[in-house]
């Protein structure tokens, strides 16, 4: 799994001292299934990075529920165009499992990029990787097939097949759920 951690251990191993702020502007935090972390309409001022647990970002379009997202463990969610600019979101974040986090403030994040130019580079980093999943989710649904859509998505996050609904996987595809039915019964 191509996670937070792993993205970012070299940076933190690298510097103990960002390790250890991070650690001190993180909080824990524990939800059940089916919680709203974030709501559309609001300003997201909190990052998560799950330690156990699945959450998705969703919206909805004409009364349909459209998935766009999907964070497991060791991986961040949060409403990202609104976390960063601080302005009201078109997107809800909610756990799909009951869910561990380690909950990480807009004001907090703030305050350490502005107290030393080498944790800006950290957050730069970040974005950058955040980007970067955005271009390729972008190629993705411009680009390929149904078919090659989902056979990405169960090479990359196998995991999801078995602990996300069909009709959420089926959304994120930009996919009936029907036809993720069909392509399933496919490759089996």
């Amino acid at each position: 799994m191509n996670s937070f951690f792993e993205q970012n251990a070299s940076l933190l191993l690298e510097n103990p001292e960002l390790a250890n702020v991070f650690e001190n502007i993180m909080s824990f935090e524990k939800f059940p299934k089916h919680a709203i972390l974030h709501e559309a309409g609001k300003i997201c001022n909190n990052m998560y990075i799950i330690t156990s647990g699945i959450a998705r970002v969703f919206y909805y379009k004409e009364d349909k529920d459209i998935t766009c997202h999907f964070a497991a463990e060791q991986e961040t969610i949060t409403s990202i165009d609104s976390f960063i600019q601080q302005k009201k979101s078109k997107y809800n974040i909610e756990t799909l499992e009951d869910v561990e986090v380690l909950k990480i403030s807009h004001s907090d994040l703030q305050n350490v990029f502005e107290s030393n130019p080498k944790y800006e580079r950290f957050g730069r980093l970040f974005l950058q990787q955040i980007y970067m999943d955005l271009v390729e989710r972008i190629d993705d649904l411009q680009l390929h097939s149904a078919q090659e859509r989902y056979e990405t998505l169960f090479a990359k996050k196998p995991y999801l097949f078995q602990r996300v609904a069909s009709k959420h996987i089926a959304s994120f595809l930009s996919i009936t759920p029907e036809t993720l039915s069909r392509i399933r019964g496919n490759t089996k």
